[in-house]
């Protein structure tokens, strides 16, 4: 199964009213992981970029504004990759990916949990309507010449989201306060391949699909003839 975790937004279709007691600051401060979390889908409509397709979820990077329950103790990245089927060429689009590292920030020192070079996991998952169902296939993988890297055809299923997640399995957090993580893959992105980089939090480090949080998501990755690192993190920065 794979470790990914999408929290559905349920946005109201009509006018809605909300019962208020109390004094108006303690309302606003009871509905502010509410109400930030319903803006993230205008945010991202906000900022869309007119390269991202229009059936991507999040078109621009978030920080998920609820923060992860204080007994979840284990996380893992997660990436995506499609191919821009609205490009000549499309069917050639493919993402080299050389190395994908998390790392967590504890009591003011790092610590890697995952580091992983030329290997992951991962599947094939429905693109219309976005992820729309957790069946999926494998993703099949190819490598470089030098086995340095493994290669993410995207262009020959340009029809699919190619999901993928770090090779070694999730690790807990040492003891200590968390102050966030951050995900980072050293990627070469070709003509017409889009990246995205994003994370979720898990209760425990063996706990099956379906009790992960989504932590957030980085902006997307464009195409480079030269070697990039895709990051995103959920350390706020004071």
């Amino acid at each position: 199964m794979a470790e990914l975790f999408f929290a559905p937004l349920a946005i109201p279709q009509r006018p809605f009213a909300v019962k208020i007691s109390g004094s108006p600051e303690a309302t606003v401060g009871r509905l502010r992981p509410v109400l930030l979390l319903l803006g993230i889908p205008f945010l991202c409509l906000a900022q869309t970029d007119s390269r991202i397709p229009a059936e991507v979820r999040y078109k621009s990077g978030y920080i998920n504004p609820v923060p992860k329950l204080p007994d979840f103790t284990s996380a893992m990245l997660w990436g995506i990759v499609i191919a821009d089927n609205r490009l000549p060429g499309y069917q050639h689009a493919q993402v080299e990916i050389d190395r994908t590292q998390l790392s967590c920030r504890v009591d003011g020192k790092g610590v890697v949990l995952n580091d992983d070079r030329a290997n992951v996991r991962g599947g094939l998952y429905r693109r219309y309507p976005w992820f729309g169902t957790d069946a999926h296939d494998h993703i099949p993988l190819a490598y470089s010449k030098n086995h340095r890297a493994i290669i993410l055809r995207v262009g020959k299923s340009p029809d699919r989201v190619w999901h993928f997640w770090s090779a070694s399995p999730r690790v807990g957090f040492p003891p200590g306060h968390l102050e966030g993580c951050t995900v980072k893959a050293r990627v070469r992105i070709s003509r017409a391949a889009l990246l995205q980089m994003g994370m979720d939090y898990w209760s425990n480090p063996t706990i099956g699909y379906g009790a992960g949080a989504g932590a957030g998501a980085s902006d997307w990755y464009f195409p480079s003839n030269d070697w990039q690192d895709a990051v995103f993190t959920d350390i706020r920065h004071h």
